[in-house]
């Protein structure tokens, strides 16, 4: 569904899965960084439009340095009028990753 790419430091998204239950979507998102504790990890993801408005976000709490990658789910989305969504990763000191685009099911 999306692309991969590799940033050196910045998060690099590996696999999006997306169901739709009813008129919203659910993003599993499995993300690959080097987090290095507090000051250094991913702390959300967001899906985007084709404007780059941002429809959700998820927001990660906590490093997972002992848990790479990582997967997290965001559930409860309302997408309409399209079929295409970008994600970004953001990490605490590289900013965004580079788009990803996908499709919705």
């Amino acid at each position: 569904m999306l692309s991969t790419f590799s940033f050196g430091n910045e998060a690099e998204i590996l696999d999006v899965k997306v169901s739709k239950y009813d008129d919203t979507y659910t993003f599993s998102v499995k993300i690959l960084h080097a987090d290095s504790g507090w000051e250094h990890y991913v702390n959300k993801y967001e899906v985007l439009d084709k404007d780059g408005n941002v429809i959700a976000t998820r927001t990660l709490l906590h490093p997972h340095e002992n848990e790479q990658p990582f997967t997290r789910s965001l559930r409860g989305v309302h997408i309409q009028g399209t079929d295409i969504v970008y994600l970004s990763a953001n990490d605490s000191v590289d900013g965004y990753s580079k788009l990803y685009e996908g499709r919705l099911p």
